[in-house]
């Protein structure tokens, strides 16, 4: 099979994390009798620095010309790098607000899963942790907040800054779906988090979700507010299968979730459209701090590879190759600095990416 890959690369350690991600496909392709084209494309802080803007169209279209994107961690230092200076809508972040929008990524899909040989890693106490936990956040990824009317106007002689929050039914209705789904294949169930309390866009967000659970009746459907939610990730996490929420909630709860982990460099991600295609990152920031110091962890980036495989290329053998070779260093004690812990043999990133290709 062949698979047309767009890769950014990004900022940041984006470029270390994401070399080591295409060692372990190639290897995988090499094993399993696939070729892979790559692309290489820029954004965010790189794409600045080349084309003094944070996306061009011609990054868009060939990112929508392949099968699929991986790509590293956007954006720098938000107090020192002159890239903060410019304009909000030149700043790196903007480039990934828009290929999202461009590629019309509405579904993200977040798995927090806390390996056995990480539970040292796990803040959270022992008697809460239990036998671990598995979840799926499903965050909403191009409406809300995010992408809402914003200005900031004088009022009454005050400054006066106005962000609109915006849902229609359908684009409830579409990541709804793609929740439902993805539960039919887990444990079956969906936590739908919103604020129905207070807002009228979550009132609107739980009647479509209600709608749509009538369809699947082999799931069981619960819903929680995010405040509540965001304490009982912390409490009792393992009572989750797939939260199900909007683009704000759903990014501030997923790095919880990251977290209780044991760290972010552990935590995959895949954006989806309503095809195959879809964009992978880790779901961690560009660490501006290490960045060229050769220790980030780049299993995050292997993970978001092996659910590329996965979901745009159903390649189930493989990316469960790469799954389990990830799980076999973790098991062998080899980590990065991040996730080390007493007794473990502490790596690089490359030599991190050497030992899973290793046991692939």
């Amino acid at each position: 099979m062949k698979l047309k890959i767009a890769v950014i690369k990004g900022d940041g350690i984006g470029p270390e994390i994401v070399t080591e991600a295409q060692k372990v496909l190639d290897k995988v392709a090499l094993k399993f009798g696939h070729e892979i084209e790559y692309t290489q494309l820029l954004m965010g802080g790189a794409s600045i620095d080349a084309n003094g803007v944070p996306l061009t169209d011609e990054t868009v279209a060939l990112a929508k010309a392949s099968d699929a994107v991986l790509m590293g961690s956007i954006g720098g230092n938000t107090t020192t790098s002159p890239w903060y200076k410019l304009a909000p809508n030149l700043r790196p972040e903007a480039g990934l607000l828009k290929i999202r929008k461009e590629l019309n990524l509405f579904a993200n899909l977040r798995p927090a899963y806390l390996y056995e040989e990480l539970k040292q890693a796990c803040p959270l106490k022992d008697e809460i942790i239990g036998n671990g936990f598995d979840m799926m956040i499903m965050r909403e990824l191009t409406g809300g907040l995010y992408f809402g009317e914003r200005k900031t106007q004088e009022v009454n002689g005050l400054l006066t800054a106005v962000d609109s929050l915006t849902y229609n039914e359908q684009e409830i209705r579409r990541i709804a779906i793609r929740g439902f789904e993805i539960a039919r294949k887990r444990r079956g169930k969906v936590t739908s988090v919103d604020k129905a309390n207070v807002l009228d866009s979550s009132r609107l967000w739980r009647k479509i979700v209600e709608e749509v659970a009538n369809d699947y009746k082999d799931v069981t459907l619960e819903h929680m507010l995010v405040d509540n939610c965001a304490m009982q990730l912390v409490k009792d996490p393992k009572q989750f299968d797939v939260i199900l929420t909007e683009n704000m909630f759903g990014d501030i709860l997923s790095d919880e979730a990251s977290m209780v982990t044991g760290s972010i460099g552990m935590l995959a991600s895949a954006s989806l459209n309503d095809t195959k295609f879809g964009l992978y990152e880790p779901s961690g920031g560009s660490a501006p701090d290490i960045a060229g110091k050769g220790i980030a962890n780049p299993i995050a980036t292997i993970l978001s590879a092996a659910m590329m495989l996965r979901f745009s290329f159903d390649l189930d053998k493989e990316a469960d190759a790469i799954e389990m070779a990830v799980k076999q260093i973790l098991k062998e004690n080899y980590r990065t600095i991040d996730i080390l812990a007493k007794g473990c043999k502490q790596v690089g990133t490359k030599e991190m990416g050497d030992l899973i290709c290793e046991r692939i």
